[in-house]
């Protein structure tokens, strides 16, 4: 096991990495305070993982609620669901909230615990490749309004992140590749070194080599911890991490959510920014080709979906990033070297989306 540490003006935590650790009751008690626990879960996770963290935290006689899978799971009613939950259980301030699951549970489930009684402690245990390398690590929470992604939330750090990469094994294809497409937006916007290392590993992330698997988690990890540390509320620098969300988010808005992974529609959100940056002269032509290998070979869209111009003009307008009426869009001078602007003209911009990006 390795264990990262994010440290913050109000508090830090720690970031555990390893196989098997979600039968370790000593690293998974160790963030209780409290005598009293609740874990948050779904369906699909419940029945792989559940007994085990229960198991774990058995001392605690742990309430449970079972949400359904999903991203359309992430609203406002859930969590009135889940704060129900905790009410009907009798979780007072002292309980401590565990996140089972991939990043829907964990936003669900965090931002809950950040307004349950005006805030609870809670710990992410992640089961996804996504969540492990990025929603679980950083304090964002929150859901979705049909207005707009994670449009509804606030920033509550965990007590602890402890992610057991053994639960890879049961995540489906499609999911594992979504995962990647954060994993290669870390290279893409800083880190060119590791993006050289996923150019000559990505086969052995596929067939899912623990080795391989262990060393993209903890570096996606430092990454974004290193950022996070800069920048908690995305004043500035930790907006770099939204590479390719604004045309991702847009894409899962028109789609309607859940019918494109976040992952996917980054990926094709990414290759877009790519774009973009080549059109107005910032990015030479064979890095954007190269970041499209890369992501091809994780076997990822290449493309958006068919959307209206003037749809992706309104769902980006209301992108958490804008500001004072401007879309802000992360784009690159180079793979590696992200930077964040407003000044895009009009006219790049519809031809990208004329193009069909």
């Amino acid at each position: 096991m390795s264990t990262l540490r994010l440290d913050l003006p109000g508090g830090g935590y720690p970031i555990h990495i390893g196989s098997g650790v979600l039968g370790s009751a000593d690293l998974l008690r160790a963030p209780v305070s409290g005598d009293r626990v609740a874990i948050v879960t779904n369906e699909v996770v419940a029945p792989l993982y559940l007994a085990r963290l229960t198991e774990a935290l058995a001392p605690f006689d742990p309430a449970v609620v079972i949400l359904p899978d999903g991203e359309t799971q992430k609203a406002l009613g859930t969590i009135d669901r889940v704060v129900g939950a905790f009410l009907e259980a009798r979780c007072d301030r002292a309980t401590t909230i565990f996140a089972l699951g991939g990043g829907v549970v964990g936003d669900i489930a965090g931002f809950a615990a950040a307004v349950y009684q005006r805030g609870v402690p809670f710990v992410q245990v992640p089961t996804t490749l996504l969540s492990q390398v990025d929603s679980s690590v950083g304090g964002k929470t929150g859901v979705n309004h049909a207005l707009g992604k994670n449009m509804i939330g606030c920033f509550y750090q965990p007590k602890a992140v402890i992610i057991d990469t053994a639960t890879l094994a049961t995540l489906p294809d499609r999911e594992l590749s979504a995962g990647l497409a954060e994993v290669i937006k870390y290279g893409a916007i800083g880190n060119r070194t590791f993006l050289e290392w996923l150019e000559q590993n990505m086969e052995a992330l596929l067939r899912r080599d623990p080795g391989a698997l262990a060393y993209a988690i903890e570096t996606s990890c430092r990454d974004k911890a290193r950022v996070v540390m800069a920048d908690e509320r995305e004043a500035g620098v930790r907006a770099l991490l939204n590479f390719g969300h604004t045309f991702g988010h847009a894409i899962e808005g028109a789609m309607g959510y859940g019918r494109w992974l976040h992952g996917e529609a980054v990926a094709a959100g990414m290759l877009m920014a790519a774009r973009l940056s080549e059109r107005l002269g910032w990015l030479a032509a064979g890095e954007g080709e190269r970041l499209r290998a890369l992501i091809q070979r994780a076997r990822l869209p290449l493309a958006p979906p068919a959307i209206a111009p003037q749809r992706f003009l309104e769902l980006m307008a209301v992108d958490k990033k804008a500001t004072r009426g401007r879309t802000r869009f992360v784009l690159l001078r180079a793979l590696g070297d992200a930077f964040l602007t407003d000044d895009v003209p009009e006219e790049a911009l519809m031809a990208l989306l004329n193009a069909g990006a």
